[in-house]
């Protein structure tokens, strides 16, 4: 057997961070991981010292030489322009991939559902945390919601590799395409077209609101679910926390050449440098990170060890709080450093009455994905929606002053406030705001629309005393329509 150290990059982070990460760390060597911590720092720290990003050069050629990363919670100071840490790294190193665990330990960890045994494949990149925000008028803010066709192949083909390799059965996607026909739409379409190259794993889609109720109420019956950003991150906290505790829950955000491990929870401030915090969902984070490097003898005596531990009733605070409500008297609570000590007592120990795991043959690093090249689709320009600020005339005055701005070129088809058609034959009691979608279309008789032709259409609106504030090109793809109609259109 392979008997050299891989060194790993390691961020004790902030508040409960460096306790946590140090039982971790003590618990994996003394099981023999072979690996050699590189610490470095990252977060409150480097933010403080003037670094916006929490990151130095310096740490970022490290992450970029040793390609794995175990990480502990980290703090972002509030206000003065800080970004996420988190997403940062997950951007910038490619980790598309966020992976969550939900397990049932009961009933040493008592919950309503003793069955639960789900795993979130959360997109890592894009949704609504690509972060671009505006303000558009004095009433109205917007944030992009963009999704990438690369993006959706490689989570979606990513959760039916993770489900082949760790022997499971289903995997169910999650998205609101009913509403959003073209974001999620298109998450959606791929998960159909990917699918069926994978006959031995069964597949299903929900949608998200209705999706979300039943892994609440029923997670047992799920088994590998694949969501988009923002979906993906409030139910793996959800099952997370119906779990037992997210202090429990683990994380890995894997890319094609990087992968970082680390807990779901936060830094928890209050509780730093107290010694009480639970180290289980950082620790199960590194188990997952033995996977990843090829070393599922070890990840398989640390969790074995960890799953005793817990059967024991060797509990850190948390865990005794939630055992005292269900009328459980016979624990015995530990801090964080006596905790990692009894599951170093455990270790070569199996549990009894939870089920203990196999990680012989886990082929845990998913092959790099087969991307679908579209960039040669022919797109035609079918028009243009121009959003202007407005709050003096009404819906129908809007229409007919516009109508006549449009021609010869173009003709408005449709006005909209916040995606309900208003203009033509809408209601008086719709509500509005100073915030106006107007779309234009090839006039009758007329040619394809140029960016010329929109062009001099902005510049009657100017002229007309309004201000536009905003446009988007409307595009046929391949000669099918390739944007929303407004509510009501």
């Amino acid at each position: 057997m392979e008997t050299k150290k891989q060194i790993i990059p390691v961020a004790k982070g902030d508040g409960i961070g460096p306790e946590i990460m140090d039982a971790s760390i003590h618990i994996l060597l003394e099981a023999g991981a072979r690996i050699e911590p590189k610490y470095i720092d990252i977060g409150e720290k480097v933010f403080l010292s003037g670094n916006t990003a929490g990151i130095t050069e310096e740490t970022w050629d490290i992450l970029r030489t040793y390609k794995v990363f175990f990480k502990a919670p980290i703090t972002t100071p509030q206000g003065g322009g800080f970004k996420s840490l988190n997403v940062t790294v997950r951007k910038m190193l490619g980790l598309y991939a966020n992976v969550r665990p939900a397990v049932s330990y009961h009933p040493h960890v008592p919950i309503k559902h003793p069955l639960m045994n789900v795993v979130i494949i959360r997109e890592n990149e894009e949704d609504l945390y690509a972060g671009i925000e505006h303000q558009q008028t004095p009433e109205v803010v917007q944030c992009l919601k963009l999704i990438s066709r690369p993006g959706c192949e490689r989570i979606v083909r990513y959760a039916f590799e993770y489900a082949r390799a760790y022997g499971r059965k289903r995997v169910t996607c999650m998205t609101k395409d009913n509403i959003m026909k073209l974001t999620d739409g298109l998450f959606h379409k791929v998960f159909d077209e990917i699918a069926p190259e994978y006959p031995d794993i069964e597949n299903e889609h929900w949608i998200i609101d209705i999706g979300t109720a039943k892994l609440a109420d029923t997670p047992e019956a799920f088994d590998v679910v694949v969501m988009p950003n923002l979906y993906g991150d409030i139910a793996s906290d959800m099952l997370g926390q119906i779990a037992g505790s997210v202090g429990l829950a683990p994380g890995a955000n894997i890319g094609d050449e990087y992968a970082m491990f680390e807990a779901i929870h936060g830094s928890a401030p209050r509780h730093g440098g107290k010694n009480i915090a639970n180290p289980s969902g950082l620790l199960l984070s590194g188990v997952m990170m033995l996977l990843y490097i090829d070393q599922p003898d070890v990840a398989e005596r640390v969790h074995n060890a960890w799953l005793k531990t817990i059967e024991d009733h060797v509990w850190t605070y948390d865990l005794v709080r939630k055992g005292k409500a269900e009328g459980i008297t016979n624990y015995t609570e530990a801090n964080t450093t006596d905790f990692a000590k009894a599951i170093v007592a455990r270790l070569g120990q199996k549990p009894e009455q939870l089920k203990a795991v196999s990680y012989s043959g886990v082929r845990a690093k998913i092959p790099k994905p087969k991307l679908t090249n579209v960039r040669n689709q022919v797109m035609t320009l079918d028009g243009v929606d121009v959003f202007i600020r407005e709050y003096k005339l009404t819906p129908d005055e809007l229409g007919k002053k516009f109508e006549k701005l449009a021609g010869p070129e173009f003709k408005l088809t449709m006005i909209s406030n916040r995606g309900q058609k208003v203009y033509p034959e809408g209601f008086p009691e719709t509500f509005t705001t100073d915030h106006w979608r107007c779309r234009f279309k090839t006039a009758e008789g007329g040619t394809a629309p140029t960016h010329e032709n929109i062009r001099k259409l902005l510049n009657k609106i100017e002229q007309s005393g309004h201000e536009w504030i905003k446009l988007e090109n409307l595009y046929l793809l391949e000669g099918k329509r390739a944007y929303s109609l407004g509510q009501g259109e």
